[in-house]
């Protein structure tokens, strides 16, 4: 399989790679390892969360604005 870049996201792989002393491929194979992990993560939340709303367990909308108001003030 053959991946292309946009010039521009070869010049920024190729610093990235520069400064962390690393070759390119190894952090685009990093990358795609990472895509894969949160993915499935992805997957498995939408799941619960699925299996939770089929058992009428909902957050109330009071609830989820104190969160994100918690998480990200002002």
């Amino acid at each position: 399989m053959e991946v292309q870049f946009t010039p521009d996201q070869q010049a920024k792989l190729s610093r990235l790679a520069t400064a962390q002393g690393r070759a390119a491929e190894a952090l685009v194979q990093e990358a795609v390892e990472r895509l894969f992990g949160y993915d499935e993560w992805f997957s498995h939340e939408v799941d619960k969360g699925l299996a939770a709303a089929e058992k009428g367990e909902f957050v109330e909308h009071e609830d989820v604005r104190r969160i994100i108001e918690t998480r990200y003030p002002g």
